[in-house]
C-alpha cells in the first residue's frame, strides 16, 4: 500500500475523524424505457401523471420521449437513497397503466429510426433548448443509440475532510482548489481502474439483433433475434454505443480542472466540417443547436464526470471554473435486468470503497501512453472481460485480469474495513467479499447470468429482458406507496406542471435570441 494512502487511513481512522466518512453523499439517476405489453418501445407521450419533465425533479426524460429518468436526492446513506429510489419505481407504476418499465440497459426491439420519438418539453425557451439540442443528437449519433439506458451513481466526499487532507499534507493554494484538485485524481484513478467495475457489474453481453440496423459489426448471433458475444460484460460501453468522429480527438485531459474544462469550452465553441455542412437549420426549423464539436459540453461522452451543482441559467463549465468540483457522476454502470431497481445496496457499498480508494490512492498524472492503456483495458473487459487467461496492459507489462482484480479488491479491503469503522457495522467488508467471490468464479457476474437465464429459458434477448420488466412490475405493484408518500409524489407531479405553465406564459424574448446568449455565455469566458 502507498505511503501517501497509509497516511490518509491513519488520519481518516483517528477518533475524532472517523464520523466523517459517515457524511458522504449517493444519489442515483436511473434511466430506463417506457415499453408495451408485447415489449415494444411505447409510442405515447411522457405520462402527465407523472408531472413535467422539464421541471420535475425527481421523474423526467433522458433522449427519448419513452426515456424516462429517475431522479432521487443525494442522500449520505446509500440505503435512503435506494429507498427513495424504490418508491419513484412505485409511484411511477401506479401510473404507468398496461405499459412496462424496461429491465436492461440495451433497448428493446426498437422501431424505425423516426419513429423513435424525441423528448419534448413545452414550448418555453428552456424547453425548446432541449428539445433542439435532442435533435442534435439525433442528427449527430442517429436515434437508436440514444435509446440505451444506463445507472449514474453520484457520490461526495464530506467537504470538512479536504481541509483536513490539506493541512496534513501542506497543500500550498485554497481550500478549493485541493478539492479540485483531489477529485481530479480521484477521476484519474477511476479511469485507471474503472475495468475492474466492467467486470464486476457488466451486464450487457447481448442485444436485440436489430438494434444495428443492418450495420457491421463483430459480434456472433446467439439466435435469429439475438447478437452477443460470448465473454462480454458490457456490450453498452463497447464502441458500438457512441461512434462519435467528432468526438475523437476530443480526450479532456484529467490532470487538472483548468486543463479539462478548457478542452471542454474549445469543443463548444469550434466548429466541426461535417455539422457545419448541415448548418443549424432546415426548412425554416432548428435542427442542432450550433455546428461545433459539442453542441453542449453534456454531449461529451465519459465513464465519470466532475459535477457542480449549477445555479439558474448557468452552465456545467462555468459552475466547475467558478466553484470547483463538488462530486463526481459515475456513468458506465450498466443496469442489472435481475434486480428491480437495476442496482442494489451490495453493488453500492463497493462503489463507495472503490471510490474511496481511488480518491486517497496515490494518483500520478496521466500520460499519454497510461491513458490509452487505461482505454484498450477498458474496452477489452467489456468485450471478453470473462475470456479465460485475458490479459491487460499494466505500466508496460501483460497482466493477467484475475490476478490484477484480485490484488485491486485487497488494496480496496481497508478502505472498507475503514467505513465500516465509521458506520459500526462489516457491510462494506461483506460487498467486498461478494466481489471477490465473482473474479474466483466468473459465472457469478451478471453478463455470465444474464446469457446463463437466456439459455435455461431457451429465450432471446427481447424475451428475456419482457420477463425480467413483467416480474419488476410485479414486484413494485404488489406493494403500492402509503397514502401519504403517494400524495406527496402526486403534489410534485402537479406543482411541476403549473410550474412549466407559469414559465411558458412569462416567457420573455425569442428563442433565436435565447440561443443566441447561450451560447455566447461560453464564448465569454472562453478567452
Amino acid at each position: 500500500m502507498s505511503e501517501l494512502l497509509n497516511r490518509r487511513l491513519a488520519l481518516l481512522g483517528e477518533r475524532a475523524n472517523l464520523s466523517l466518512l459517515e457524511q458522504c453523499l449517493h444519489g442515483i439517476e436511473r434511466e430506463c424505457l417506457r415499453v408495451t405489453g408485447e415489449g415494444r418501445l411505447a409510442q405515447t407521450p411522457h405520462p402527465e401523471e407523472l408531472g413535467s419533465a422539464l421541471t420535475n425533479e425527481q421523474i423526467t426524460t433522458d433522449y427519448s420521449e419513452s426515456l424516462l429518468e429517475f431522479i432521487t436526492p443525494a442522500l449520505p446513506d446509500p440505503a435512503d437513497t435506494l429507498e427513495s429510489l424504490d418508491s419513484i419505481h412505485r409511484f411511477a407504476y401506479s401510473k404507468l397503466g398496461n405499459e412496462y418499465l424496461w429491465s436492461p440497459s440495451m433497448p428493446c426491439p426498437l422501431p424505425a429510426e423516426e419513429d423513435i420519438p424525441i423528448a419534448y418539453y413545452g414550448t418555453s425557451n428552456i424547453g425548446q433548448l432541449k428539445y433542439v439540442y435532442r435533435k442534435g443528437l439525433a442528427l449527430r449519433y442517429g436515434k437508436t443509440m440514444q435509446c440505451i439506458a444506463g445507472i449514474h451513481y453520484n457520490f461526495s466526499l464530506p467537504e470538512k475532510l479536504w481541509p483536513l487532507l490539506k493541512q496534513a499534507e501542506g497543500f500550498v493554494g485554497t481550500d478549493r482548489d485541493f478539492q479540485s484538485s483531489s477529485y481530479i485524481a480521484l477521476i484519474r484513478n477511476f479511469r485507471r481502474y474503472s475495468w475492474l467495475l466492467m467486470y464486476l457489474f457488466g451486464a450487457s453481453p447481448a442485444l436485440d439483433a436489430g438494434f444495428l440496423r443492418g450495420r457491421s459489426h463483430q459480434l456472433e448471433q446467439l439466435d435469429p433475434h439475438t447478437l452477443y458475444l460470448p465473454y462480454a460484460t458490457s456490450l453498452r460501453m463497447s464502441d458500438l454505443g457512441y461512434q462519435s468522429n467528432a468526438q475523437a480527438g476530443l480526450t479532456p485531459c484529467y490532470n487538472d480542472l483548468v486543463s479539462y474544462t478548457d478542452s471542454l469550452r474549445k469543443a463548444v465553441a469550434t466548429p466541426y466540417a461535417p455539422y457545419v455542412e448541415v448548418g443549424t437549420h432546415k426548412d425554416g426549423e432548428w435542427v442542432q443547436l450550433n455546428t461545433n464539436i459539442l453542441q453542449i459540453e453534456n454531449e461529451y461522452y465519459s465513464n465519470i464526470r466532475p459535477k457542480r451543482v449549477t445555479y439558474t441559467g448557468e452552465r456545467p463549465i462555468q459552475a466547475l471554473m467558478a466553484r470547483g468540483i463538488q462530486y463526481v457522476e459515475v456513468r458506465c454502470l450498466d443496469i442489472n435486468p435481475f434486480l428491480p431497481m437495476g442496482i442494489d445496496l451490495t453493488e453500492s457499498r463497493f462503489l463507495d470503497a472503490f471510490l474511496l480508494y481511488c480518491a486517497l490512492n496515490d494518483s500520478p498524472l496521466l500520460t499519454n501512453t497510461s491513458c490509452s492503456n487505461a482505454t484498450s483495458n477498458f474496452l477489452s473487459v467489456v468485450k471478453e472481460g470473462r475470456r479465460p487467461g485475458l490479459q491487460l496492459q499494466r505500466d508496460g507489462q501483460p497482466v493477467d485480469l484475475k490476478e490484477w482484480a484480485g490484488e485491486l479488491l485487497e488494496k480496496i479491503a481497508p478502505l472498507a474495513a475503514l467505513l465500516d469503522q465509521s458506520h459500526g457495522s462489516d457491510v462494506h467488508s461483506k460487498a467486498l467479499d461478494a466481489q471477490m467471490a465473482k473474479v474466483l468464479d466468473s459465472s457469478l457476474t451478471p453478463s455470465a447470468q444474464v446469457l446463463a437465464a437466456m439459455a435455461e429459458h431457451k429465450e432471446s434477448f427481447a424475451q428475456f429482458s419482457l420477463r425480467q420488466s413483467q416480474a419488476h412490475a410485479e414486484f413494485f405493484r404488489s406493494e403500492p406507496l402509503p397514502a401519504e408518500e403517494q400524495a406527496k409524489f402526486e403534489e410534485l407531479a402537479r406543482s411541476s406542471l403549473a410550474q412549466q405553465a407559469e414559465l411558458e406564459q412569462n416567457e420573455v424574448g425569442d428563442f433565436d435570441v435565447f440561443v443566441g446568449a447561450y451560447q455566447a455565455s461560453i464564448l465569454a469566458i472562453s478567452n
